[in-house]
């Protein structure tokens, strides 16, 4: 369980573009990981759609939005040209970062295993979690109002 006060588990995913992203390159800067379940569906376009149009909440307080599934990079580089997601979207094919995060559900709809859970997390400069929220069901959202208020107490 990641708990908020300890150190971001470090990892390197490929986002849509194949570029290798490593959580520490946003070393002094605020990270919002959002994991989802899978792209194209109801709740996450909903999610992600959201962060795109509001993403100036973020960008005005230096916070780096990177969405997480594990879906391919071929799903997610689809994804994000329909929808016009204006950040990364990262795969986590090998499912490796959800199950490090603890956001992994072992059997989904549809009898799907290894499926990423709805999660956030809000990580500071120095890479301190400040945020942590793992949803059980698929169908819940984000407590965005939450994530914002944590990044404005962030310096």
């Amino acid at each position: 369980m990641i708990s908020v006060g300890q150190p971001a588990p470090n990892f390197t995913l490929f986002d849509s573009a194949k570029n290798p992203i490593n959580l520490h390159d946003f070393t002094g800067k605020k990270v919002v990981l959002l994991f989802y379940p899978l792209a194209f569906t109801s709740v996450c376009t909903k999610e992600l759609c959201y962060v795109r149009d509001n993403i100036s909440l973020f960008n005005n307080v230096d916070a780096q939005v990177l969405g997480i599934s594990v879906d391919s990079l071929y799903t997610l580089a689809k994804f994000k040209e329909e929808q016009g997601l204006n950040f990364p979207l990262l795969s986590d094919f090998n499912k490796e970062v959800s199950s490090l995060y603890n956001a992994l559900y072992e059997e989904f709809s549809f009898n799907m295993k290894g499926v990423s859970k709805r999660a956030s997390f809000v990580i500071d400069r120095q890479g301190i979690v400040r945020y942590a929220q793992v949803l059980e069901k698929a169908s819940d959202f984000p407590d965005f109002e939450a994530i914002q208020s944590t990044l404005a107490t962030i310096d």
